[in-house]
């Protein structure tokens, strides 16, 4: 269970967890699409609130995986 808790702070975890959180902006964007359809205010904030919380998650993310190491060519 250990391996489990300890795979998010390795560098594959976090390139998971970037992916599966990029992904969510999918379901995001079909929300507001759907929203400006419909004329809908209130799932159009609601949009906009969870496209705010997954751009915040990418950062942090991305700031870990730079504290990982900036020996990665890719990174910079």
């Amino acid at each position: 269970m250990s391996k489990a808790k300890g795979f998010k702070k390795t560098r594959s975890g976090l390139y998971l967890s970037i992916a599966t959180t990029a992904f969510g902006a999918v379901s995001v964007a079909k929300q507001a699409k759907l929203a400006r359809t419909e004329s809908d205010m209130l799932r159009l904030i609601d949009a906009a609130v969870s496209a705010a919380a997954i751009a915040t998650g990418l950062a942090i993310l991305y700031r870990e995986l730079k504290r990982l190491g900036d020996d990665d060519v890719l990174l910079g």
